[in-house]
């Protein structure tokens, strides 16, 4: 479990821009140490959780240290074949959902890190859903993967214009996903043992 946190670290914990920690850090609200010789700002956890905790930022996220994905598919056993490999990395934590509206609702609620989409849900298609999150402010954080096995090329433009952040085709590579989600995320990828 980390115990010292970057400024970038603790602003993508907190859900805010590195300069509100910095400036928070810099006026005495969090606190923290620079690292000697350098202007490097540090931030040990228990100062952390407490300025998170007086300014009412949720906590879970430094509580587990893991980060939360949100996957969005109406095909159970993709669901599940990703919830598996997620789970089994140790990393993540995740929610899912098999339709459009419930995604919409759930990302606003769950606030992921991540959601993995898929393309063609039964009720709203995940363009509209990209479209509905990066309407958001509060959500302009979340990172989105489209999935699908059936888009057209010129289709896959749309997406990136609604709002995803990656695409990958179906069926998945799932080694491919778990290193796209990583980048997203800006974690480092698994090594394979």
């Amino acid at each position: 479990m980390k115990t010292v946190f970057t400024t970038g670290e603790a602003a993508k914990i907190c859900k805010v821009s590195q300069q509100t920690i910095i400036r928070c850090f810099d006026s005495g609200q969090l606190k923290g140490f620079r690292v000697p010789g350098s202007r490097f700002r540090r931030i040990p956890r228990d100062a952390l959780y407490r300025f998170m905790r007086e300014n009412n930022i949720p906590t879970d996220a430094l509580e587990s240290g893991r980060r939360k994905i949100l996957v969005v598919d109406d095909d159970p056993e993709v669901v599940e074949l990703i919830k598996d490999v997620l789970s089994k990395d140790g990393r993540f934590e995740t929610k899912d959902v098999n339709n459009g509206f419930a995604a919409g609702m759930l990302a606003k609620e769950y606030h992921p890190d991540l959601i993995i989409l898929d393309v063609m849900l039964p009720d709203i298609n995940g363009q509209a859903v990209c479209e509905l999150i990066r309407n958001d402010s509060t959500m302009e954080d979340i990172k989105i993967i489209c999935i699908s096995g059936m888009v057209e090329e010129d289709k896959i433009a749309d997406l990136y214009k609604s709002g995803a952040n990656d695409f990958l085709h179906k069926p998945l590579d799932i080694d491919e996903l778990i290193r796209r989600i990583c980048r997203l995320l800006e974690i480092e990828p698994a090594t394979s043992v």
